[in-house]
């Protein structure tokens, strides 16, 4: 319970309209925690400790606590705006902890409650960091995952050694995305826009553009150069699991 989190706000509601204005950028993005899932099931079991890092309102952990009732979770994010519709989605449920915490800070991993986690799990969010503060907080990753332990990242991946394939993609997937907003879908702009005149969401609004400003993007590297990156931080393992034209899901195995 923080102060964000205020009793008769629907929460579920607003975990559940971030879900679909994500899912105008990505359709596929349900296949993305579903063999997600699929593969800490194979790895580590039914009833993991899990990082939900960068976890906004956590999409993950409520697909992961649907499938695997007897998993824990700690949700990590600085967002002051989506860990409030997390802290009251979850509000009550022993199961899960959320953190406030910076991951560009060093110091980041002293603030969660264990040492170490069965599998480190994120999902569009990392992209807006560079290579080199990634490439950082990927060996702080390689030491919070316990041996045997895995750490997913599901996100936007180019290659681009490929241009006219990804143009195309870019292009034909724009085309969708129209057609849906013709219908009515949010954009990711409008739902901020809605939250910023919620009598509760407001202040919390308020705060995270005020620590971030407008959205803005990282360097994207490929699905290789992830994998690459993460053998050399302390993973055995590392290559993409799924992967769609735009996007990749890459598996690291401590």
């Amino acid at each position: 319970m923080t102060e964000h989190v205020t009793s008769g706000t629907d929460w579920r509601s607003w975990q559940e309209s971030w879900d679909r204005q994500q899912e105008w950028y990505m359709p596929d993005r349900e296949e993305r925690f579903r063999v997600m899932l699929d593969m800490v099931e194979a790895l580590v079991g039914p009833e993991p400790r899990v990082l939900d890092l960068a976890c906004g309102t956590g999409s993950i952990t409520d697909r992961l606590l649907r499938r695997f009732p007897k998993a824990t979770s700690t949700g990590v994010d600085l967002d002051p705006a989506l860990l409030a519709i997390a802290r009251g989605t979850f509000d009550g449920d022993d199961r899960v902890t959320f953190v406030t915490a910076d991951l560009l800070d060093p110091t980041w991993p002293g603030k969660l409650p264990h040492a170490s986690y069965d599998a480190v799990l994120t999902a569009t969010a990392l992209h807006w960091m560079h290579s080199g503060p990634l490439t950082t907080l990927y060996g702080q990753i390689g030491e919070l995952v316990a041996d045997g332990g895995v750490f997913m990242n599901a996100d936007h991946m180019t290659d681009p050694a490929t241009p006219r394939i990804n143009a195309a993609e870019r292009a034909h997937r724009h085309l969708g995305m129209d057609r849906a907003k013709a219908a009515g879908v949010l954009d990711w702009a409008e739902w901020w826009e809605l939250a910023a005149k919620d009598p509760v969401l407001a202040g919390p609004t308020a705060e995270r553009f005020a620590i971030y400003g407008e959205h803005a993007d990282g360097d994207t590297p490929s699905a290789e150069w992830h994998a690459r990156t993460l053998r050399t931080s302390g993973f055995g393992e590392a290559r993409a699991v799924w992967a769609s034209p735009s996007d990749a899901l890459v598996l690291a195995v401590k």
